[in-house]
C-alpha cells in the first residue's frame, strides 16, 4: 500500500490498529499486548494513551509467526489463554472477542476458533498449546496449529460474513 497500512486513517479518522485495538479492550480482556514490527515508534504513538503493553517483534519481517511468538513470550505469567488477532482486520468487534473468551471460560478447550459464513475468523490459543508454537516458522500464525490437526479445533459459528482484511486501498475505503 506504499507505506503503513497500520497508520492509514479509518472514516472517522482512526488509524487502522487504533480500530482494532479498541475493539480488543471493548471486550473486557484482562490484558492485551501490541506486537510492533516496521514503523513500531509510530504505531505505538497511534496506541497513545490506550492501555496495552507493546511489544517490538524485530524480527518481523521474517513472517506472522515471529510476531505470534514475540506476543506469547509477552503474556502476563498467569495468563490461562491468548486471543489472536491482526491489526488490519478493524472489523473484528467486541462480541467477536468476548464469544472466544466465553466459550474457553465454559469449556477450557485449547483451540477455539470463530467460523463467519465465508470463512474463519480469530483464534484463542490455551497456554497448554503454546509451547507447540515455536514449531511455527514463516508467514503463517495460529491457524497452523488448527491446520496441523482440525479435529483439536472447537469452532464457534457466527452467523454473518468475515469482517475483511485491509490489504489493498479499496479495502479501507469498504472498511
Amino acid at each position: 500500500m506504499g507505506r503503513q497500512k497500520l497508520m492509514l486513517p479509518m472514516a472517522d479518522g482512526r488509524p487502522l490498529v487504533r480500530v482494532a485495538v479498541e475493539q480488543v479492550l471493548g471486550a473486557g480482556v484482562d490484558d492485551t499486548v501490541v506486537v510492533l514490527g516496521g514503523d513500531a515508534e509510530a504505531v505505538s504513538l497511534a496506541l497513545a494513551p490506550l492501555p496495552v503493553r507493546t511489544v517490538v517483534n524485530p524480527h518481523y519481517a521474517e513472517g506472522q509467526s515471529t510476531s505470534l511468538a514475540a506476543g506469547i513470550a509477552a503474556c502476563a505469567p498467569g495468563s490461562e489463554a491468548a486471543v489472536v488477532l491482526l491489526g488490519d482486520q478493524p472489523g473484528i468487534r467486541e462480541d467477536h472477542v468476548r464469544a472466544l473468551a466465553t466459550v474457553f471460560e465454559d469449556t477450557g478447550a485449547e483451540i477455539l476458533r470463530l467460523r463467519f459464513r465465508d470463512g474463519p475468523g480469530p483464534t484463542l490459543l490455551a497456554r497448554a498449546v503454546w509451547s507447540e508454537l515455536e514449531a511455527i516458522a514463516g508467514d503463517v500464525g495460529a491457524r497452523a496449529l488448527s491446520d496441523a490437526d482440525p479435529g483439536r479445533v472447537r469452532w464457534i459459528a457466527v452467523d454473518e460474513d468475515a469482517p475483511a482484511d485491509v490489504d489493498a486501498p479499496e479495502d479501507l475505503e469498504r472498511a
